[in-house]
């Protein structure tokens, strides 16, 4: 796999509203458990369309393992233009500071957001450029990923694309996982 994309829920969908919940540290663990493994097989692009949630927190886990993975390269494609122009500044802010440090960055449709069909397109193009696609979606919690995951599924069925799917219980095994490891590096040494 050389090319992938991440998507998942928005950041409200998840009930995140602040940038430092602790849910992000756990959400980009498992992003980034995901990713490790592709680029360790020669991943050299990972796509984004810009989404506020999910898809900004796996940019900041790529220019992470950039660091270590020299090769890797993320491209955001945003569905039309000026997507963040309705945001809050200081998530403007955060927005063009990811934008800033990808390796391309564009816009699908030439135009502001004038239609829903600008977002089917946007699922279509980056899918039709990639060879899978990281979605944290659970079926049991529907929301905006539905979509992806509806075309994802579709693709896959056909051989397109291969889905890698985050659900709620990857989630909860990962947090039990890693609560575990941070109350066992804790605990007192074993005395003689």
């Amino acid at each position: 796999m050389k090319v992938v994309a991440i998507s998942g829920y928005k950041a409200h969908e998840l009930g995140i509203f602040d940038s430092n919940h602790v849910a992000i540290t756990y959400i980009k663990k498992a992003i980034e458990n995901r990713l490790r493994p592709l680029c360790e097989q020669g991943l050299e692009w990972v796509i984004i369309s810009g989404q506020l949630g999910v898809e900004l927190w796996s940019a900041e886990v790529v220019f992470s393992l950039k660091q270590e993975y020299k090769d890797l390269r993320l491209a955001v494609l945003t569905p039309y233009l000026e997507q963040e122009s309705r945001w809050k500044e200081e998530t403007q802010q955060y927005y063009q500071s990811i934008l800033d440090r990808a390796d391309f960055n564009d816009s699908i449709s030439k135009r502001p957001y004038d239609n829903p069909i600008q977002l089917k397109q946007k699922n279509e193009f980056i899918l039709s450029k990639a060879d899978g696609i990281i979605l944290f979606y659970d079926e049991e919690n529907p929301g905006s990923p539905r979509f992806m995951f509806e075309l994802a599924k579709e693709m896959t069925d056909h051989g397109d694309v291969e889905l890698i799917q985050i659900t709620a219980m990857d989630m909860n095994e990962l947090i039990q996982e890693e609560q575990f490891l941070h109350s066992y590096n804790h605990d007192e040494p074993f005395e003689n």
